[in-house]
């Protein structure tokens, strides 16, 4: 068989994205039978460049503007542009390492922005092998946990899961290597809605939020009883939607229904009567507080309790799993032969590396927290327990709102670590200054493991979809992981000398000023609101009785509603447009296009995101913000989200059976 044979580009098998029949097989683009250039020279220093590249600008821009970009789509992008540029042969397989590597960018950076920077904004100190241990050891902490599970995740649910972010990168991936009619709707779709999404960011020509409050009656509402419908215009969210289809969107979109429709009028409710501020960091009276104040101040919490419960259901579910992956591994440690899988493409890492890995993180993490971070072995050894337990079990979790959603709630869960481990090493004797250092590196190791197995469960499903060797994904991995850690250091400690986190001119900072916030009053002894999180946990259990996916409810109840209410639009536009024929063949001839226009409105706002936000970090601000804020420009943005959605439709519609 020769190594090097061509890959079948004929595009994806049409059971993709379905769910397989018994006895049927999903066969990937890349034959499973042959090899192909995947690690070659060119591939990894191209991936490395791209991971030091995107980590400084993910860094940048998340601290700046507040928000992490995606970094897997525009760099699949790049490298397809590269590979065509400088005419690679076989360019498929070498693409997917490639993005696999590079895409550690956003990850880790997601995990040290959203904690390291708090330690700057309470007047104490990160030194660099700090930052960088914390996003090397949660970095390699996330892959090592995430492995065992890849199989699970990847095959065991093929189509199941919907799989957003991997379904857009693949659909650009195969494009590129295809070319076509394929490529051409991906380009066109792409290039509308990357612009439709750059003028709003960076002209402001419509508002990038509708609400109720732009009818007097509606105003009067919101004020009166807290009680607004939000909907963001993103032409990026409305193909997300698409792609995670009917049935999650709507679970999704009702979890925030809860939230906004119930929950908290409710609490308005009671507000009025109430005299004093309730909660710890919470100055303003519940009267007072607009809809989106009672949502941050109270609701979220209770979405995070949610997301805890249904993560550990899920844990006890997936435990015949974790079983079969431990009992293989410790059959492997102590000599017995395993029948390991011949293919390629379902090979990972051997369990005697993964668990060897884990010690060696382990034992470094200890070692790390003993003499750079706490005071005292017992300290030390509580910290990585947390660090352990915490990481494993919200593992699944992070890569189930992946697979399902595309969205990671990495900082609510590591508000939960915050919170727990703040509990902890009080009880151990760890307040004061030492004890937040100790909490927020603590955070940092979890954040980044959490932030890191969620994005990488989207790697190793577009491996799958291409035919990639998994072992290679995830071996090569940690080298991305390296220069991702090494960066993100360095910039956190050259912005905060150049800008602050503190101040005028300072950096947002958004989440990080958030764990602060939280973690000041915990260290002071101060309560953490535990009821919520009870709330929160119990309705996951009722939820999980009644059928109902725990985990998307939760994840609705936590997003805020405007990020949530394009989804139900994308995944009605998916059922339309895949249930107006009495042919079938028809039917998947529409979604399949209709996948790639939402792929294109996903990768065109990725990527035109990323130069709308250097734009405004560089000093580039068109934006007219009374106009933008004005209800004139909100009635538009109703209008302009309205022609995108019935171009999607339309485009969808003119499918041929033969294609």
């Amino acid at each position: 068989m020769s190594s090097h044979e061509k890959p079948t580009t004929s595009g994806l098998s049409s059971n993709a994205y379905t769910e397989l029949k018994p006895g049927e097989e999903y066969l990937p683009v890349m034959n499973p039978q042959q090899n192909y250039p995947e690690v070659t020279p060119y591939s990894v220093i191209t991936g490395i460049i791209m991971a030091i590249i995107f980590t400084a600008a993910a860094a940048y821009l998340g601290l700046k503007i507040g928000q992490v970009f995606e970094a897997a789509i525009p760099i699949a992008i790049l490298a397809v542009g590269l590979s065509a540029s400088l005419k690679k042969k076989y360019g498929l397989g070498q693409n997917v390492i490639i993005q696999s590597i590079g895409a550690t960018s956003g990850t880790i950076v997601a995990g040290a922005i959203f904690t390291i920077p708090a330690l700057y904004i309470l007047n104490l100190q990160a030194q660099f092998y700090q930052i960088f241990l914390a996003s090397l050891l949660g970095g390699f902490l996330g892959i090592l946990f995430l492995i065992p599970f890849r199989k699970y995740f990847v095959s065991e649910m093929h189509g199941k899961f919907p799989f957003p972010e991997a379904t857009a990168t693949t659909e650009v991936l195969v494009a590129g290597e295809k070319g076509g009619k394929q490529a051409f709707v991906l380009v066109i779709s792409g290039m509308i809605g990357g612009i439709y999404d750059f003028v709003v960011a960076t002209f402001g020509a419509w508002s990038e939020l509708f609400t109720t409050k732009v009818i007097p009656i509606g105003q009067e509402i919101a004020e009166k009883v807290k009680l607004e419908f939000r909907l963001s215009i993103s032409s990026a969210i409305l193909g997300l939607g698409y792609i995670i289809g009917l049935k999650y969107s709507a679970i999704i979109v009702a979890g925030s229904f809860l939230s906004w429709f119930v929950i908290i009028p409710i609490i308005a409710y009671f507000g009025d009567y109430i005299t004093t501020p309730i909660g710890a960091n919470i100055s303003l009276l519940i009267k007072d507080m607009s809809a989106e104040q009672i949502f941050r101040a109270y609701v979220r919490h209770i979405g995070i309790g949610g997301i805890a419960m249904a993560g550990l259901i899920g844990i006890i579910r997936s435990s015949g799993i974790i079983k079969k992956a431990f009992t293989l591994g410790f059959q492997e440690l102590f000599g017995k032969k395993i029948d390991t899988e011949n293919l390629r493409t379902q090979r990972d890492l051997s369990m005697k590396i993964i668990f060897g890995g884990l010690l060696v993180t382990a034992v470094f993490i200890f070692v790390f927290f003993l003499f750079g971070v706490v005071t005292n072995l017992l300290q030390a050894f509580v910290g990585l327990l947390i660090v352990l337990i915490i990481a494993f079990l919200f593992t699944t979790v992070a890569a189930t709102a992946i697979a399902i959603v595309g969205t990671n709630p990495v900082s609510g869960m590591t508000l939960m670590t915050l919170i727990l481990s703040s509990a902890v090493l009080v009880s151990v004797g760890l307040s004061g200054p030492a004890g937040m250092v100790s909490a927020l590196i603590i955070g940092g190791v979890v954040c980044t493991a959490l932030s890191q197995a969620g994005a990488f469960i989207t790697d190793l499903k577009i491996g799958y979809w291409l035919g990639s060797s998994p072992y290679k994904q995830e071996r090569w991995k940690f080298v991305g992981t390296i220069f991702s850690a090494a960066t993100v250091a360095w910039i956190i400690m050259v912005l905060n000398e150049t800008y602050g986190f503190v101040g005028d001119n300072a950096l947002v900072a958004p989440q990080a000023n958030a764990m602060a916030a939280v973690i000041k009053p915990l260290m002071s002894a101060q309560p953490a609101p535990w009821m919520l999180y009870l709330a929160g946990a119990l309705l996951a259990l009722i939820l999980t009785i009644l059928k109902v996916p725990a985990l998307a409810f939760a994840l609705g109840m936590y997003i805020p509603m405007e990020l949530n209410t394009p989804l139900l639009v994308g995944g009605l536009i998916s059922y339309f447009v895949s249930t107006r024929s009495k042919d079938e063949a028809l039917n998947n001839s529409r979604r399949e296009r209709g996948t790639l226009i939402a792929s294109g409105f996903i990768a065109g706002g990725a990527l035109l995101g990323v130069v709308s936000a250097i734009l405004r970090y560089a000093g580039y601000n068109w934006v007219n913000v009374d106009w933008q804020e004005s209800h004139s420009a909100e009635v538009l943005a109703l209008i302009m989200f309205s022609v995108i959605t019935l171009y999607m439709i339309w485009d969808s519609m003119r499918a041929k059976k033969e294609e």
